[in-house]
């Protein structure tokens, strides 16, 4: 069997042990076992990276753990906008949403994007046109609710209406991704978000934007990122690691740790990102306390994580 690996992750920020109940441990560890056994299983059986991306970031936008797909959190007008973005690094073809209120599985639609020659990003009535016409799954914007999110929202609004990361005052973004490399040498990276819990003025991230949350380049790596997007977004930071590596000639560890440590941290961007390179090598690097993350090999062993 030839090498393949693949990589996910549900977010980071303030993760710490004591703030997390032994069954909400128990339980972000299973959903994102479950994302890479998904994942897992294209992979073994040949399937494309793109494939494994897709399925691995739809289990995570199908559990209402994480801020994507259901579960996503509320905007100011109590609304839910998400947003993907999936890129393959073999063909440099990428499809992109933002603005989503109906479409299940906003990957799903980047995935039906990727393949149209003649887009690449769609926003918001003409994205949903869109996914209708392709045929994707829709649902009532009620299907995104969680009580959890109502909450957040409504404390949001008393402690004076600043949009916040994620759970209540705390730093924490929920945006989910994945990468991978097929047995085929190909690698594609997929993230997807509900942003930020009381946006306003259709705010949009770095998930939805090819080259800061999302990015893959079969010469040197895919990346999938999850922060502060409005800082991810200005240094283009999924990018960024990918050129430190083709200009520069870095390793994907030290590119990444630049990036994330050296150039976004002392800005104030906090967060982190998922990695895989040509030769299926795995990283993570993130400057917050922690990140939802985990990762399976050939050899089918899986690796979950929380903290740092």
């Amino acid at each position: 069997m030839n090498n393949f690996s693949l990589a996910i992750h549900g977010g980071a920020g303030t993760l710490l042990k004591s703030q997390i109940s032994q069954d909400q441990e128990k339980a972000y560890h299973e959903a994102l076992n479950d994302a890479l056994q998904a994942g897992y299983y294209v992979l073994k059986n040949a399937g494309e990276a793109l494939e494994a991306v897709q399925v691995a970031v739809t289990h995570l936008e199908d559990s209402p753990l994480f801020n994507a797909g259901k579960g996503s959190v509320y905007t100011n007008e109590g609304k839910h906008e998400l947003e993907a973005s999936l890129m393959c690094g073999k063909s440099g073809q990428a499809g992109a949403v933002a603005g989503i209120e109906t479409v299940r599985n906003p990957i799903a639609l980047c995935r039906k994007i990727l393949i149209d020659d003649e887009v690449v990003f769609l926003f918001g009535s003409g994205a949903e046109e869109y996914a209708r016409e392709h045929d994707q799954l829709t649902v009532d914007p009620s299907y995104f609710a969680t009580d959890f999110r109502k909450q957040q929202l409504q404390k949001a609004k008393e402690q004076g209406g600043r949009a916040i990361l994620d759970h209540d005052s705390e730093r924490k973004f929920g945006t989910v991704g994945a990468v991978a490399m097929d047995q085929h040498g190909n690698l594609a990276a997929g993230t997807s978000t509900g942003g930020l819990t009381n946006k306003k003025y259709g705010r949009v991230g770095d998930s939805s934007v090819i080259g800061s949350g999302c990015f893959a380049d079969n010469q040197t790596c895919a990346i999938s990122a999850t922060g502060y997007g409005e800082y991810f977004l200005r240094n283009v930071t999924a990018h960024e690691i990918s050129s430190l590596m083709k200009y520069a000639n870095y390793e994907l560890q030290k590119a990444a740790d630049t990036v994330i440590h050296d150039q976004l941290k002392p800005m104030g961007g906090e967060g982190g990102v998922i990695c895989v390179d040509a030769r299926g090598n795995i990283v993570f690097s993130f400057n917050s306390e922690g990140m939802y993350r985990g990762s399976v090999d050939a050899s089918g062993k899986i690796d979950t994580a929380i903290y740092g």
